[in-house]
């Protein structure tokens, strides 16, 4: 299916709780190919992302994600590589994702409710977090459409379906 010189490659994006890791597993198991969580690498390169933004702000901390969604996109192996859900901010990233096949997982706020309710994400910290997920959204909406080649809505169908529909409109690329 593929080869050292054509690698098979997907990248996933979308707003956080999305499923980006959880489908992204199944489609890399699926297309036997490595599965790559670009936030996980630059935590365990550079320390935790709040510390990073903390310590030498939001530039600093895309510039290093750029640097690991470029090496993800140029690893021999192929892969599928899920991005932080920020990383479409960057205009840089977004350029890496020119002529690679992107897919958007997109997500309703009433099944994103569900899912962040076990708290662990800082930027949904407050008072109303579906309401703050929403405005996040809202504003890089626009950017995941931009690098999308695709997109598959992630609210109510099971992770394993999606994955099995991603990987087979993955393999009907080649």
């Amino acid at each position: 299916m593929t080869s050292a010189a054509d690698p098979l490659t997907l990248v996933l994006v979308g707003p956080m709780a999305a499923g980006k890791t959880s489908v992204g597993r199944r489609v890399a198991r699926t297309l036997s190919v490595p599965f790559v969580d670009t936030d996980k690498r630059v935590t365990s390169a550079h320390g935790p992302i709040p510390a990073i933004f903390a310590d030498h702000g939001e530039d600093h901390f895309r510039a290093l994600e750029r640097a690991e969604v470029e090496a993800a996109l140029d690893a021999p192996a192929g892969g599928v590589i899920s991005l932080g859900g920020g990383a479409v901010t960057d205009a840089g990233t977004r350029a890496l994702l020119r002529e690679r096949p992107v897919v958007f997982l997109t997500v309703t706020p009433e099944a994103v409710a569900d899912r962040i309710r076990s708290g662990g994400r800082p930027l949904l910290e407050g008072d109303d977090p579906v309401g703050r997920w929403t405005q996040i959204f809202e504003e890089r909406r626009s950017w995941y459409d931009e690098v999308a080649s695709v997109t598959f809505d992630t609210s109510r169908r099971p992770m394993h379906r999606i994955a099995a529909d991603i990987a087979a409109w993955r393999r009907e690329l080649r």
